[in-house]
């Protein structure tokens, strides 16, 4: 694992808090000259410690207000349908995150839709179309209880 000093360390807790503070802001927060920090804020996103900067939205002023875990089990446990289900649910919009997962299950997917008609046109117009899956077994949210964005790490 790549060594981070105390300054990148702010940096990396500071953008995650807001990652539309300039470098100009940073520097102040950080007691700090604009261009070391500049020079820093680049070197994090080129090592990869900065994937990307996103605006997080209201789900639900979106119409896409439904949560759904999905708990997804293949028929064969082989490279061909894992890659398969891996590469197809790229293309499915309703997919915010997918994991593949040790246990009972193969697959964790979080899906976002408008209701449970949506939800069902997607399970069934569009998932089950995966060759591949073997049970399906939905998680419907009835309240979200934390959801965070920031990593904390010493």
């Amino acid at each position: 694992m790549e060594l981070l000093d105390d300054t990148d360390k702010k940096i990396l807790r500071l953008l995650q808090q807001n990652a539309r503070l300039t470098n100009k802001d940073l520097a102040n927060k950080l007691g700090l000259s604009i261009t070391p920090v500049f020079e820093r804020v680049r070197k994090l996103e080129k090592r990869g410690f900065i994937r990307k900067y996103v605006a997080v939205l209201d789900n639900e002023k979106l119409n896409r207000g439904m949560v759904v875990f999905l708990h997804i089990k293949m028929q064969a446990h082989n490279h061909e349908s894992i890659a398969r289900l891996m590469q197809e649910v790229q293309q499915l919009d309703e997919v915010m995150e997918c994991y593949h997962v040790t246990g009972e299950t193969d697959f964790l997917m979080k899906v976002l839709v408008p209701d449970m008609r949506a939800y069902e046109d997607f399970v069934l117009g569009k998932l089950t179309r995966i060759s591949g899956i073997g049970n399906i077994n939905s998680s419907i949210v009835m309240r979200e209880v934390k959801h965070k964005t920031e990593v904390i790490f010493n």
